[in-house]
């Protein structure tokens, strides 16, 4: 499951704004908003969850499960490659 923190660190690396990531998505910023003002695991409906999720890893963002240093997320090697070209 994907965490809030990890959503909010995926925009980051991506450089987008809650208003990004609505429009990329198909979800309402007001409902992103309100998803990220909560912690812990991406709550709301799980079609809700699925297109935030889908829309955030077809943009290059890998999210890394808890391995004993806790959970995370990482922009692919192709998707470096393409913003630095």
């Amino acid at each position: 499951m994907v965490s809030i923190r990890q959503v909010k660190a995926a925009r980051a690396l991506l450089g987008w704004s809650q208003s990004d990531l609505a429009e990329h998505s198909g979800v309402s910023e007001p409902t992103i908003a309100r998803l990220e003002a909560a912690d812990g695991e991406l709550g709301g409906r799980g079609d809700t969850v699925r297109k935030i999720q889908m829309t955030l890893e077809t943009s290059g963002i890998e999210f890394i499960d808890e391995n004993g240093g806790g959970p995370g997320v990482r922009l692919n090697r192709a998707t470096k490659k393409r913003v630095r070209d």
